[in-house]
């Protein structure tokens, strides 16, 4: 079958099954991140405190389930990508500015499934587990407001790499080749703004710069609009270094 021959190749089916469930993983996890953000944070703000923990119960609870297992499909299948691309088991790809978008594409998306898998989802099943009880007529648990405000974060800071993230993911096939391979101090300059921002804004998110009312977070977490701008500036400011300095 055709499918199955040049496995590991560049276009065999390795990287054809990969990169399908790549892509329907991706879609699914971040449509409903959005849906999270743009959506669903408006709607409760409207609603009552009966019907947001209805919603809660019924709605966001089933959705967290196929968020969290699609940010896990996303990444596992970005890691069979790479295991099946012989290409990328050169190190000299990785000294490219292709490699260097897939490599920013990597840390980015690992850094926000492990944002969904230990920060969000543990933190939701407090937020709407006090829900319930507080249906059933019990009483609210005290550390629901923190896990909200914790889950809120972090699933706005994963709406800032997003941005991003889908950018330097598609950048090697059509910006990646105009730029080669930057000398190594091109690299390095690259780079280090990179982990700057990342750094940054995922320890913001965390609560471990300033806590979780900082000013950067306010300034760019508060509001998904600033959200969506922020996180452009910074793929703007990525991709015109490489014009800059490679």
């Amino acid at each position: 079958m055709e499918l199955f021959s040049d496995w590991m190749g560049g276009s065999g089916g390795g990287q054809a099954v990969g990169r399908y469930a790549h892509y329907l993983g991706g879609i699914t996890w971040i449509g409903l991140l959005y849906f999270f953000n743009f959506i669903q944070g408006a709607a409760f703000g409207e609603m009552s405190d009966g019907a947001r923990g209805e919603a809660l119960r019924k709605i966001t609870w089933r959705t967290l389930w196929w968020f969290r297992w699609a940010a896990a499909l996303t990444w596992g299948s970005g890691i069979w990508i790479l295991a099946h691309q012989e290409v990328l088991n050169s190190g000299d790809y990785w000294r490219s500015a292709s490699g260097m978008g897939i490599a920013f594409g990597f840390v980015l998306g690992t850094t926000m499934a492990a944002n969904v898998w230990m920060v969000i989802w543990p933190a939701q099943k407090i937020a709407i587990g006090s829900s319930v009880r507080v249906s059933e007529g019990g009483e609210a648990d005290s550390e629901a407001p923190a896990a909200a405000k914790r889950a809120g974060r972090a699933s706005r800071v994963n709406t800032l790499f997003s941005l991003p993230l889908i950018f330097f993911m598609m950048w090697p096939s059509h910006f990646g080749p105009q730029f080669g391979s930057p000398d190594s101090g091109a690299r390095a300059t690259i780079w280090i703004v990179f982990a700057v921002i990342w750094i940054v804004m995922e320890l913001s998110a965390l609560g471990k710069m300033g806590g979780y009312d900082s000013a950067i977070n306010k300034k760019v977490l508060d509001k998904h609009q600033d959200t969506i701008v922020y996180g452009l500036v910074i793929t703007v400011v990525l991709h015109l270094l490489f014009e800059i300095v490679a």
